[in-house]
């Protein structure tokens, strides 16, 4: 089970606690023909189905009142070819353990996200990402994928085989059927060498195209209430390895960044007032460091903090004007925001449904400590990031209908329809696919 998703009599809740479900049943298949079974059952009984991973989405996109299908025994590496420079592995796999079995065998993917909880197929699904100048979502590295469509047939897919399948169903929303294995693209394990220090916010607004085309991987985070950020450069190394001492390293990202950013949220939940006094210490307490390590080492970080997320993609060039646009509503509002706000980028990829989909984009994710009233900051940072044209994150709040994704999606009919030819009947259909999809 993990202590992520949790599911207490019958109800299951998703890690951010802002979604729950009562499903009619619960099935662990510990084989592919058994998962094509469950789906089978499932249409004889008229049950919808959803398979649901570490429920990291703060959307309801894995909720279902029907058969809940849980990944814990679809996991592991089935094949490694050294040849060909891919891995193929069950759908269930966590990609901490996805990181940790490649980099035994010598290999990486080039880019993830910055954390590691999610199941491979729960956090491609939804679009997951790092940040990157070159290098795009973990979606964008799969070069096959093995689903269970809505009539219990096993579809493989990759650019030859199903390209159309495979053009969608990297970034699925398990609208398109469930998937059990996934092959990425994987290269020998490489160095990084991170760069974190803090610059002012203006700073970083006037030099963010250099900034971008000068790292491999570059983000920042805005502390709000503040004229602070802090940024981060990843960049590949030639050694030799200096991590980060592990002392150290406990004291910045679980004392500093988990620890004290609890304790600290607490106090901003209880006296809202006290928020920006705080975010000015918050912003100058990590002080600038360099190391070096393999890639998941540098890539990702523990979150024990629980947030509430909402996430845009908008078009790489208005990055800098949409950003100062979200800092002069909080400027001018009475809204007191504890969490930074980070900024990220992903090259243009050929998903159907990818929020980097035919565009180079800037990412913005704004945060609010679990348990504190989010609306009033998310609808008018929605206001902002919507008059840009932004994509929201499949796994973050947002309230975008069919209506206004078909706008801002090139190829939104064309998911659409392979949606009908797959699943006419809606077998993996909620309430959410119904909102964001149409019916």
């Amino acid at each position: 089970m993990g202590s992520t998703a949790s599911a207490k009599n019958g109800t299951w809740r998703n890690w951010g606690g802002n979604v729950s479900a009562r499903p009619a049943r619960e099935v662990t298949p510990a084989s592919v023909d058994e998962l094509a079974d469950a789906v089978r059952r499932a249409a004889e009984d008229g049950l919808p189905v959803k398979p649901v991973g570490t429920g990291h989405s703060f959307t309801s996109i894995a909720a279902t009142d029907g058969v809940l299908i849980r990944p814990d025994l679809l996991t592991g590496i089935r094949h490694v070819d050294r040849a060909a420079g891919t891995v193929t592995v069950e759908a269930g796999t966590p990609l901490k353990r996805l990181n940790v079995a490649l980099a035994r065998e010598g290999l990486s993917l080039t880019n993830m996200g910055d954390i590691m909880e999610q199941t491979v197929s729960g956090a491609t699904g939804t679009g997951t990402h790092g940040t990157g100048r070159d290098s795009a979502s973990i979606a964008a590295q799969i070069r096959g994928l093995e689903l269970v469509t809505a009539d219990g047939s096993v579809l493989t897919c990759s650019r030859e085989e199903n390209p159309e399948v495979f053009a969608a169903a990297r970034i699925g929303l398990g609208a398109l059927g469930v998937v059990t294995a996934i092959t990425f693209a994987v290269e020998p394990v490489f160095l990084l060498t991170a760069r974190e220090e803090p610059m002012p916010f203006d700073r970083v607004c006037a030099e963010f195209d250099q900034l971008h085309a000068e790292n491999e991987h570059f983000e920042f985070y805005w502390f709000p209430h503040t004229g602070n950020t802090n940024t981060k450069r990843n960049n590949r190394s030639a050694g030799p390895e200096r991590p980060v001492p592990r002392l150290r390293g406990w004291f910045e990202d679980e004392f500093l960044s988990n620890g004290v950013f609890q304790a600290v949220n607490w106090v901003g939940r209880a006296v809202p007032a006290a928020v920006p006094a705080i975010a000015r210490v918050s912003s100058r307490a990590l002080s600038a460091r360099t190391y070096t390590d393999i890639p998941y080492k540098v890539f990702t970080s523990p979150r024990r903090v629980r947030f509430v997320e909402m996430e845009y993609a908008v078009p790489r060039e208005a990055l800098v004007e949409t950003l100062r646009e979200l800092k002069a509503m909080v400027d001018r509002s009475p809204l007191r925001v504890s969490f930074p706000v980070e900024v990220r980028t992903a090259p243009a990829d050929d998903i159907t449904l990818s929020t980097a989909s035919g565009r180079d984009s800037a990412y913005i994710a704004v945060h609010m400590f679990r348990g504190t009233p989010y609306q009033a900051y998310f609808t008018a940072a929605e206001r902002v990031f919507t008059a840009h044209g932004g994509r929201p994150h499949w796994g973050k709040i947002h309230t975008r209908d069919a209506e206004y994704l078909s706008r801002v999606y090139p190829r939104f009919a064309e998911f659409t329809a392979l949606r009908d030819r797959l699943d006419p009947e809606r077998r993996f259909g909620n309430a959410y696919l119904r909102r964001v999809l149409g019916a």
